[in-house]
């Protein structure tokens, strides 16, 4: 038997291995970014994102662009990641066996491939990227952007297969649960038999209320009555007697720049000075995320005494507004006062007819019709009104005449402005 067998023996070096070790370079390289954009991206603070707006460069439009998709973000960054690193760790095996004849020993074959790769992923393709990343991101997000916007061209027939079934599965999970709570609570509600009609009513509103998110019972941005900081008294006067509020959101330029609010009651004293600077009397502004749960906004606006609060997004945009009517709304149902429309949300034409608010939110609809809140989910999607139901179907901009049917309803467009609907034909079987 040959001892020389179990000697580990390095081979001289070959033309080939120059290939093979540039192209472990290149894809390290490709790993190192790919592993910071990750770390860079997801490191953004709220101060980051309003920078980089700020900015308005290209790359700057690529940075925002990336981030109101991160679902496919994240996924090309997995996708090219893993299989950068599944091709780096097949390259630097093949290196190492045209360095290296193990001579059958397994064992150190194993070690040596195992070690040498895993530090070389780890250490120049993971940790090292990552820190640089992290430690200024918005420089490196703003040079990494133009690039992963290529990459997410490139992997988005794949992505957009993870992204939907990841969502679909989100959903099922989501729904599972929701069902689970709702169900036993509503027995709950049933089986208790003291209680009146309107009794029952109001506690399934609580049920609700619980679950319940400041974007779903918001007055969406193009409902918002709000006054431009360099506006006049006397348009701020009109602004009130017009709308009939008795608090008005001020911006300053746009709608985005919220500065505070102005209180009616702030006014009066000054009303007959026609040079008075409004602008002294504004009050402080309240902002809450839209993904807030209207249970704890209702809490906060006990502790601090207000009435109305600006809703945002992630990115400090302005969503909408939401006030404590709008929460007791969602445990008694409406509250009418001498400032609402008869018929705030539709007109009835006949008992079968009614002209609706395109911009009408699914929840006030269900609840008009008495029906479940989860009866359109088949067909809503992502959508939050009536237009945007039948936009989720349609899949195309609408115009007059185009129709949806979700039976037992029929919806046909009445009346459009520009690309949105205003007006929408229910009629229900």
């Amino acid at each position: 038997m040959d001892l020389s067998d179990h000697y580990v023996e390095f081979l001289p070096p070959s033309v080939d291995l120059i290939g093979w070790s540039l192209l472990l370079l290149f894809l390290l390289i490709v790993s190192a970014f790919v592993s910071a954009s990750e770390a860079g991206f997801f490191s953004l603070g709220f101060q980051d994102v309003e920078k980089i707006k700020q900015r308005g460069d290209e790359a700057s439009r690529s940075v925002i662009g990336l981030l109101n998709q991160q679902d496919y973000l994240l996924s090309t960054i997995l996708i090219v990641n893993n299989l950068v690193n599944i091709g780096a760790v097949i390259v630097a095996n093949t290196i190492i066996d045209l360095l290296i004849d193990f001579n059958g020993v397994v064992a150190m074959e194993f070690l040596v491939k195992t070690v040498i790769v895993t530090f070389l992923l780890l250490l120049f393709g993971e940790i090292f990227p990552k820190i640089v990343a992290t430690y200024n991101p918005v420089r490196f997000v703003l040079f990494a952007a133009p690039r992963l916007v290529v990459l997410r061209s490139l992997c988005r027939p794949f992505s957009r297969v993870l992204v939907r079934t990841g969502g679909y599965f989100n959903e099922v999970a989501a729904k599972r649960k929701d069902n689970l709570s709702m169900d036993e609570l509503s027995e709950a509600i049933e089986i208790t038999t003291s209680q009146t009609a309107e009794d029952k009513k109001i506690l399934t509103g609580i049920v609700r209320f619980v679950n319940t998110e400041v974007s779903e019972i918001m007055r969406n941005r193009v409902e918002i009555v709000a006054v431009d900081l360099s506006s006049s008294l006397s348009e701020l006067k009109e602004l009130f007697i017009r709308s009939g509020f008795s608090r008005i959101p001020v911006y300053e330029e746009e709608l985005d720049n919220i500065r505070g609010v102005v209180y009616v009651k702030d006014l009066i004293e000054h009303i007959d000075e026609e040079n008075f600077p409004w602008q002294e009397v504004i009050r402080e502004a309240y902002f809450v995320p839209e993904h807030k749960k209207i249970n704890d906004l209702l809490e906060e606006f006990q502790s601090k005494q207000i009435h109305l609060a600006i809703v945002v997004d992630e990115y400090g945009s302005t969503q909408g507004i939401v006030s404590l009517e709008d929460i007791l709304e969602e445990i008694v149902g409406e509250i009418s006062d001498e400032t609402d429309l008869e018929e705030r949300y539709y007109t009835k034409i006949d008992a079968k007819t009614f002209i609706f608010e395109g911009k009408t939110h699914i929840g006030d609809f269900l609840r008009i019709f008495d029906l479940d809140a989860g009866f359109l989910d088949d067909v809503r999607g992502e959508a939050e009104t009536l237009a945007g139901i039948m936009l989720e179907v349609k899949r195309e901009f609408l115009s007059v005449g185009d129709q949806v049917s979700v039976p037992p309803f029929t919806f046909i467009v009445e009346s459009v402005s520009g690309m949105r609907v205003d007006k929408i034909r229910v009629i229900r079987a």
